[in-house]
């Protein structure tokens, strides 16, 4: 964490505490969303990301449909209408935002740090000294219960064999290295082959032709159920010619897991893991 976060966490934390009980949260993004609903209490949340109630995206689209939500146009008066005592950005908020609010002298937080389950924590704790003591007891209990959780997994895969997986994606690229996928396969038993065969890294364009002979195990897809969630690959180059998608061998989880930037990658990693190792899940 930069020293000028530090700082700002702190301003944050003084200017909070000296009007407790008053604290009025909006949340710009949907992985500070689930932040904030892991630590808050419902009178501190003032407003939730436009996304908060789209499953598609969050972890916790049913339980923010309880909270006011941004528009997906909202600007800063939008945010400012919600009285915030503090506002929760990411990196990639739209820029000029950020300092319109900043501005007003409204507190700001921006989380720069979210590719690992360890930046996730990073981020609770972050937060939690934001908003003072409590929030801070229950970042520490909901890590410790993420560890737990973790511990659970690895035990369950000692000495399983990783299967050999792609990601498929209708826009043109597939997650290599570096990417929240990479770190699903890492917790969850899997060799991510755009990443050890494919060298990439990030979201990068596949290697047509060199991805035709791949060792793909399994697709991970995500969707209700694997005929609706491998439809868009069927007759999609290069996918469409892969075994792996012709013969259906896929490994289904939900659309926010492959893209979760909070603790709820937990949820993830438990469900790819079930998917794609079942004997270790009696």
């Amino acid at each position: 964490m930069s020293f000028a976060l530090r700082l700002l966490v702190l301003w944050c934390s003084l200017t909070l505490l000296t009007s407790a009980g008053t604290l009025r949260i909006v949340s710009q993004t949907v992985g500070t969303d689930e932040l904030l609903l892991a630590l808050a209490e419902p009178e501190q949340v003032a407003a939730l990301s436009h996304l908060s109630r789209e499953s598609v995206y969050s972890a916790v689209a049913a339980q923010a449909a309880a909270y006011p939500k941004l528009e997906r146009t909202a600007d800063a008066e939008a945010i400012l209408s919600h009285r915030p005592t503090l506002v929760l950005f990411a990196d990639y908020s739209r820029e000029e935002l950020v300092r319109q609010v900043e501005r007003t002298g409204t507190p700001i937080l921006v989380f720069r740090q979210y590719k690992t389950l360890e930046d996730a924590y990073t981020n609770l704790r972050l937060l939690g000294a934001a908003m003072g003591p409590m929030a801070t007891q229950r970042a520490e209990q909901l890590i410790a219960q993420c560890q737990e959780r973790v511990t659970r997994l690895q035990i369950a895969l000692q000495g399983a064999t990783p299967v050999k997986v792609i990601a498929p994606s209708t826009y043109g690229v597939i997650p290599g290295a570096d990417t929240t996928f990479a770190d699903l396969c890492a917790y969850a038993c899997a060799e991510n082959l755009a990443d050890t065969r494919g060298h990439l890294v990030g979201h990068a364009a596949p290697p047509v032709e060199s991805m035709l002979t791949w060792p793909i195990q399994k697709v991970v897809v995500a969707g209700e159920n694997s005929d609706s969630a491998l439809e868009p690959f069927i007759k999609l180059p290069p996918y469409s010619f892969l075994p792996a998608v012709r013969e259906k061998r896929v490994a289904l989880i939900e659309p926010y897991q492959l893209s979760s930037v909070s603790h709820h990658r937990i949820e993830g990693y438990e469900r790819l893991a079930r998917e794609l190792h079942p004997e270790r899940f009696p």
